[in-house]
C-alpha cells in the first residue's frame, strides 16, 4: 500500500510539473500571437519607437481585478536585442510577471494584452536586477501610437518604459504607474528545462530560442530588425 501511495504521489507531482511546463510554453506562444496581431493594426506602435527599443515585453491576457481602483496581474515574456549595447539581433525570451497597481481604466475582471517597450540601458538593467516598481525604480509612460510621434511630449519620449494595452479590439497607450515587473525565473525554468535567470537568458550568447518563443522573436525581427537609436548608430 505504501509503495502504491508513493507511486501515486510521484505520478501526481510529475503530471503537475508537466502541466506547468505546458502552461508556460502556451503563454510564450500566446505572446507571439499578441505581438503579431498588434503590429498588424494600422494605428499601432510607432515604427521608429519599436526600432529604438532595446527590449519588448508582451503580457497576454493580463487580468484587471476589481472595479475603480483595482490592481492587475499577468505573466508574459521579455525579449531583448543581443550584444553589449543591445544593438544586435533579437535574443531568447525570459519570462516576466507584472502585478499590483491600477493599470489604466479598470473594468472589473477584464483581460487585456499588454506590450511594453524598454527604451534604454537603464531600463533594461533595472529589469534584470530585481523587481521594478514602475514610476519609481523606472520611469514609465503611456506610449503614443500611430505613425507620427512628433506630437508626443518630451516626458513620454524620455521614459524608460512605454506601455500599450489592447482590450476588446481597442489599442492605446496605458498608464502602469504603481505596477511592478519582476523576472519570473520559475516560469523560465519550465520553458528551458533548467534553472536559469532572466539575466543569464538576456546577456547569454548561447541561449537558443525555444520553439514556443520563435513566433515572438520572428515578429520582432521582421518588424524591427535593427536598433536605430542614436546610441546604436554612433
Amino acid at each position: 500500500m505504501i509503495r502504491f501511495l508513493t507511486g501515486v504521489v510521484c505520478l501526481v507531482m510529475a503530471s503537475t510539473a508537466f502541466g506547468a511546463g505546458n502552461k508556460e510554453l502556451d503563454r510564450l506562444e500566446d505572446a507571439g500571437v499578441v505581438i503579431e496581431e498588434i503590429l498588424a493594426i494600422d494605428d499601432n506602435i510607432p515604427r521608429d519607437l519599436l526600432d529604438r527599443a532595446e527590449c519588448v515585453i508582451v503580457i497576454p491576457s493580463m487580468l484587471k481585478v476589481a472595479v475603480g481602483i483595482g490592481g492587475s496581474y499577468g505573466r508574459g515574456a521579455m525579449v531583448c536585442r543581443t550584444g553589449v549595447g543591445y544593438d544586435g539581433p533579437w535574443g531568447a525570451p525570459a519570462m516576466y510577471a507584472l502585478d499590483g497597481g491600477s493599470v489604466g481604466l479598470q473594468l472589473g475582471g477584464q483581460a487585456s494584452d499588454l506590450v511594453l517597450l524598454v527604451m534604454n540601458d537603464r531600463g533594461v538593467k533595472a529589469l534584470l536586477n530585481s523587481k521594478v516598481k514602475l514610476g519609481a525604480s523606472a520611469t514609465a509612460a503611456a506610449g503614443p501610437k500611430g505613425r507620427d510621434v512628433s506630437a508626443s511630449t518630451d516626458a513620454t519620449l524620455r521614459a524608460e518604459i512605454l506601455s500599450y494595452s489592447r482590450s476588446r479590439g481597442l489599442f492605446a497607450g496605458v498608464s502602469l504607474e504603481g505596477a511592478s515587473l519582476r523576472p519570473d525565473n520559475d516560469a523560465s525554468e519550465q520553458v528551458y528545462g533548467r534553472r536559469i535567470t532572466a539575466r543569464a537568458i538576456v546577456t547569454g550568447t548561447d541561449i537558443p530560442v525555444p520553439a514556443a518563443g520563435r513566433r515572438l522573436v520572428d515578429a520582432l525581427a521582421k518588424n524591427a530588425p535593427r536598433n536605430t537609436s542614436q546610441k546604436a548608430t554612433n
